[in-house]
């Protein structure tokens, strides 16, 4: 059955290789992997994988004691050094299970091209009908490395029964893997919808499938309208039907949008509605604007949002003072809500229409200079100013003066945005060149400040090539000057952004970030002391949200929560990035998601998958730059899988999660052991 993975591969009398030990003959071989954070030799290789020291671990490749042999393979799936390439080669032949699947997951993490024609001679010699778990990682990691060559044969396998679900799953998550690194095919587009439409596949594998149809760019699904609509009428799970919602808006298919009003109207779960919203900018602003207008009456503020962002996304000009008139004719509209509306105004209304222009503008001052403790409020205030290019003085004045981290840094970004307008030039006319030195000089100036959001953010649009800030800019020596007093490891995330830019105006291809230096060892002591089972309490004035620690999995950021939480650093600390059906962010200590402490903790990234909501990851600027920040799934978020370390997952209190809005507070961390 498995053989018609890839035809030509297998030949009759081919030899499965076992890694070669030197095993004393009164020595039982030992079968069973068992990792025990009190073992020594077990601390050792996890100390060496969080020094990145290679050299140190490749030794345990040859160990006789399994558990080592796994532990040091499955170091490189967060790690990451192509260099030990052929030595987890060879461990694809070990004879426990467990360490052929840890060496295949590596391979795959690592994501080289060398490791595909290995991982398909693996899965195509292992025949063995107790080895589904290696041949699902197996898949999968060649869909996480291999050439496209492979695409094809492995989405064509029709062979397996609906009762095969880790093979399904190794399927389906490798032509998903292959979409996450650009490499599509048709073959592999068909095969996943027939896996989410055909009848009697598992939940977990149709779950991958929508997700696949969802996120994956530039695929032809068009055709696949009516199919959609048949499965929207019968799905009876939300987090199949909110992905589906989206991959039926791309088909742009007149069934189609009747699919997603029956979606809207079949379903009470806010997720399914909120990307079905979305999914709607895919269609005409007449035939779609009476729902979205009705849905920013939602006491469901991720509904309503979600409404209002549409109407800046896809609004128009023709009802660009309807989104104005909303603001007074609609009652209890949160902040966020008002704010998108002001936003879709000023973007979409005439810039002829110069009262109406002033209007609005003037509102929008005035409700950013009335007292108030919001600053997030006021911060997505200055982000609707944005949209109105002549502001970029008032924005400038009111923005780097001000007291508030945050509406600083929002400043910048609402900058930013008036540089990046695709109508620059015919906005501002004869004076194009004049303000776009303007421009250039305000984000020399947030460089050389030293905030380190005013700095992400400047950089940032300096370096995009199609704004051409090189002709107005005539010296980087602020660049180089401001990375040289940055302080790290805390702020190694700017000095990513401001390198990338620094190449970028040298003409110099930037070099991969490299991570931080050792800087925080892993506090076994603390990990000793607490229990597997153990809980962490989030108070919060929503309500309380247990979670499940993940110390098996990622004892080092379990242990760096813990510390974190008992020292109170959690308290009165914003959530400050929502998205819904996304994420909610916090720990972030300026609150603005540009903060940390002075270390960084290195990635944990075993194989373990954001596949339900509730999971908690680490926030980084790549791998092994995580400190404070972490968030919470709203969702299943497969394209994060192997990239954020997961370390929790919510227990009870999902419903807090999900009313959580920017701006909200943590007010204490309770660890329950």
């Amino acid at each position: 059955m498995l053989r018609n993975l890839l035809p030509g591969l297998l030949l009759s009398g081919i030899l499965i290789f076992t890694l070669t030990q030197c095993v004393p003959a009164n020595k039982e071989i030992l079968t069973d992997v068992n990792l025990d954070f009190k073992d020594p030799v077990y601390r050792q290789i996890y100390d060496y994988q969080d020094q990145l020291l290679t050299d140190s671990i490749l030794p345990f490749f040859h160990d006789r004691d399994p558990s080592y042999r796994y532990a040091a393979a499955l170091a490189f799936a967060s790690n990451k050094d192509p260099l030990v390439i052929d030595s987890l080669i060879q461990l694809l032949d070990d004879e426990v299970q467990e360490v052929k699947v840890a060496a295949a997951y590596a391979l795959g993490q690592i994501g080289s091209e060398k490791s595909g024609p290995a991982l398909v001679k693996a899965f195509a010699s292992d025949t063995l009908a107790t080895s589904q778990k290696f041949k699902k990682i197996t898949l999968e990691a060649i869909g996480k490395s291999a050439s496209g060559e492979y695409l094809d044969n492995l989405s064509n396998v029709r062979s397996y029964f609906r009762s095969d679900t880790m093979l399904l799953e190794g399927q389906a998550y490798a032509i998903y893997r292959y979409a996450l690194r650009g490499i599509t095919s048709p073959a592999g587009t068909q095969r996943m919808v027939d896996l989410l439409t055909k009848k009697g596949y598992p939940e977990s594998v149709r779950l991958i499938a929508a997700n696949y149809l969802y996120r994956t760019r530039d695929i032809q699904i068009d055709t696949f309208a009516g199919e959609f609509y048949q499965v929207a009428q019968r799905e009876v799970n939300p987090q199949i039907l909110q992905a589906l919602a989206i991959a039926i808006g791309k088909t742009k298919k007149p069934v189609g949008l009747e699919a997603l009003r029956y979606i809207y109207g079949k379903s009470d779960n806010y997720q399914v509605r909120v990307n079905v919203i979305r999914a709607m900018g895919n269609y005409e602003h007449d035939e779609v604007k009476d729902l979205v207008l009705d849905a920013l009456k939602s006491d469901n503020q991720h509904i309503a949002q979600t409404a209002s962002q549409f109407f800046i996304d896809y609004g128009n000009a023709r009802n660009a003072s309807a989104y104005f008139s909303n603001i007074k004719n609609t009652e209890n509209l949160s902040w966020q809500v008002r704010n998108n509306l002001l936003r879709a105004a000023n973007r979409h209304v005439p810039k002829y229409y110069a009262n109406r222009v002033a209007n609005i503008n003037g509102e929008i001052k005035a409700r950013f200079e009335a007292p108030s403790d919001n600053v997030y409020e006021k911060a997505g205030l200055l982000k609707a100013l944005s949209e109105y290019g002549w502001n970029y003085n008032y924005i400038y004045q009111k923005g780097y003066q001000s007291e508030q981290t945050i509406i600083r840094s929002a400043s910048v970004d609402a900058l930013a945005e008036i540089a990046m307008n695709p109508n620059f030039k015919s906005f501002f006319g004869g004076r194009a060149l004049r303000v776009k030195k303007e421009l250039a000089g305000y984000f020399q100036e947030a460089i050389e400040k030293g905030d380190i959001a005013m700095i992400a953010y400047a950089a940032k649009v300096l370096r995009m090539p199609s704004l051409d800030f090189k002709s107005v800019v005539d010296s980087i020596d602020y660049m180089t000057t401001a990375m040289s007093k940055l302080e790290l490891p805390k702020e190694i995330e700017i000095k990513y952004e401001l390198q990338k830019t620094v190449d970028y105006f040298k003409g110099v291809t930037a070099p991969a970030n490299q991570p931080p230096r050792y800087n925080h060892p892993i506090d076994w002591d603390l990990i000793g002391g607490i229990n597997p089972d153990a809980e962490a309490v989030i108070f919060t004035p929503k309500g309380e949200i247990t979670l499940s620690l993940m110390l098996q999995h990622a004892p080092a950021t379990v242990a760096n929560f813990v510390q974190l939480a008992r020292n109170n650093f959690y308290d009165n600390k914003n959530f400050h990035r929502v998205i819904s059906n996304f994420v909610v962010q916090g720990g972030c200590p300026r609150g603005d998601g540009y903060g940390g402490l002075d270390y960084t903790i290195r990635s944990e990234l075993g194989m373990a998958y954001y596949n339900d909501a509730g999971y908690v990851g680490m926030a980084s600027a790549g791998n092994h730059t995580e400190c404070t920040q972490w968030f919470i799934t709203h969702t299943p978020t497969p394209h994060l899988d192997g990239n954020y370390t997961i370390f929790a997952k919510v227990k009870s209190g999902m419903e807090v999660v999900n009313q959580l809005q920017i701006g909200d507070r943590i007010t204490d961390i309770k660890i329950q052991n």
